[in-house]
């Protein structure tokens, strides 16, 4: 596994884009929970935030490509709503520790 970065770069109810490898990630943390993805929306294959680390619709439930509006789960990456309903993004196997978050690539 690969070293993302510290635990506290992360705060509950906040996401944040990597870039490890020339590979765009997104990161997610949801009730204590990590969540880690390709920043890449399924519909065009463009990274999703709007601005840097801006990747949560509103109200902070959902993963929002800024391009479409597309919203996906959080915990899955399904896409409930937008031009790429049924989709997922694609998920990055991530594990964290006393010493940081981590990712499979």
């Amino acid at each position: 596994m690969q070293f993302l970065c510290a635990g506290n770069v992360l705060g509950e109810g906040q996401s944040r884009g990597f870039l490890l490898e020339e590979r765009k990630l997104l990161a997610v943390r949801r009730d204590g929970r990590i969540f880690v993805y390709a920043n890449r929306c399924p519909h065009r294959g463009i990274p999703l935030e709007w601005q840097t680390d801006r990747f949560l619709d509103a109200s902070g439930s959902l993963i929002q490509c800024a391009t479409h509006g597309a919203l996906f789960l959080i915990e899955n990456g399904e896409c409930v709503a937008g031009p790429c309903a049924g989709e997922h993004l694609p998920r990055i196997d991530c594990r964290e520790d006393e010493a940081g978050i981590w990712v499979q690539l």
